[in-house]
């Protein structure tokens, strides 16, 4: 009888995940005693000063107290999806609550727009560097993901002629993330609206707006991609985790913007998708109910934290020899560039290397995709001042003694 062992899929088999990947050493470092300063992960409650704010806890405390733990409607609780549909319309577009879908994070909002909407054979372009699961998913139904150009010396600007080059009749799905994750950037109108004219050429084409960090930006350009939208269908995904402050709670939602009334077929399937896989949490959703219609005042003084701890991180950086970044415009990502010969072609092994020498965690740009995340690492500036500097010290002094 064969002891072989049961194969995997290859769906399952080809996934990388470079933002938790690289906790698996840090880990083994951590059983061995050793303090790692994580800088990995975009998790705000994992660093301290940034609170879910109380009044959405309590929310979610009451909603347990109360036995509301029973399942919600499959697309959500009504009272949120029209809570989410105001929040949306104050953004500059007309959003109904029928076109509001709670799901378990933006994370499960992106694998029912998938599941949706790609067959074999389609295409999605999305930004590279990108999002890990922007390359992971689509595979898992027969599409192929294809990267277009953010300018590395440019603020990591959206590179139109790269996308147009790459635009044919099997792309179905064009991806913005504003503000961007790993780089930071922020596309302003203007370019968001070049960027909708280009899909609007491809009429089975809809654009992705991914705006879960759109509540963090520092330049003033952030809008909602959906109200520059008078033909392309939008789908809108933003949530609970960043901006709220509360990524656990793994409540996230997706709105849809059909401004040529195309997409019933496309919504049909959406639902019937979400009606199979039952809802998401209920006490969860009746916290984020509180984060969006009770007293968002406490905003500003986390967003001002975080801005802090992000020019702390630009400063230090301009006085650090080997590296190089372009300021970043919102979120709470960093994407440096390896300037010193020796890392520049070997991202992971820095991060790698980095980790053993001086326990600080950062994650490998080629993690983000392989050709065009090359030589950057992508940092996280939700930690404390003190953190921060200590985390720069270290790491000007492994690449000195790299150097030598």
């Amino acid at each position: 009888m064969s002891e072989e062992p049961i194969p995997v899929s290859q769906r399952a088999a080809q996934i990388e995940y470079a933002i938790r990947d690289v906790v698996v050493p840090a880990t083994a470092l951590e059983a061995q005693g050793h303090s790692i300063l994580k800088l990995n992960i975009g998790d705000p409650i994992a660093y301290p000063g940034l609170p879910t704010p109380t009044h959405m806890v309590e929310a979610f405390q009451n909603a347990l107290g109360q036995g509301k733990n029973g399942y919600s409607p499959s697309y959500g609780l009504e009272e949120l999806r029209q809570a989410i549909a105001e929040d949306e319309s104050s953004k500059g577009w007309q959003c109904d609550k029928n076109s509001v879908y709670v799901c378990h994070g933006v994370t499960e909002a992106l694998q029912i727009i998938f599941a949706a909407t790609l067959e074999a054979g389609n295409k999605i372009l999305a930004p590279g560097p990108h999002y890990p699961p922007y390359m992971a998913y689509p595979q898992m139904y027969g599409a192929t993901t294809v990267e277009y150009r953010l300018d590395a010396d440019d603020g990591w600007k959206v590179d139109l002629e790269d996308i147009e080059a790459k635009m044919d009749d099997d792309v179905r799905l064009l991806v913005m993330i504003n503000p961007n994750n790993p780089t930071g950037n922020v596309a302003g109108s203007e370019e968001i609206d070049k960027v909708l004219e280009i899909a609007s050429r491809w009429p089975n084409c809809m654009v992705i707006a991914d705006e879960i960090y759109d509540g963090l930006d520092f330049s003033g350009r952030q809008v909602s991609i959906a109200s520059r939208s008078e033909k392309v269908p939008v789908f809108t995904l933003n949530g609970v985790s960043k901006v709220y402050y509360a990524p656990g709670w793994r409540i996230g939602y997706l709105a849809i913007h059909d401004p040529a009334d195309r997409m019933a077929n496309v919504k049909d399937g959406i639902e019937r998708i979400l009606r199979s896989r039952l809802c998401a949490s209920t006490p969860a959703q009746m916290g984020y109910l509180a984060g969006l219609t009770e007293d968002r005042s406490w905003m500003s003084k986390h967003s001002e934290k975080v801005q802090a701890q992000r020019d702390l991180c630009i400063e230090r950086i301009a006085q650090i020899d080997g590296l190089e970044v372009q300021a970043p415009g919102g979120a709470f990502y960093m994407f440096v560039r390896l300037t010193d010969e020796k890392w520049a072609s070997d991202d992971k092994a820095f991060v790698l290397e980095l980790l053993h020498e001086e326990h600080v965690l950062v994650v490998h740009g080629s993690g983000f995709s392989s050709e065009l995340g090359k030589g950057h690492f992508r940092l996280v500036y939700l930690a404390d001042l003190d953190i921060l500097n200590t985390a720069f010290d270290r790491i000007e002094a492994f690449l000195k003694r790299h150097r030598m």
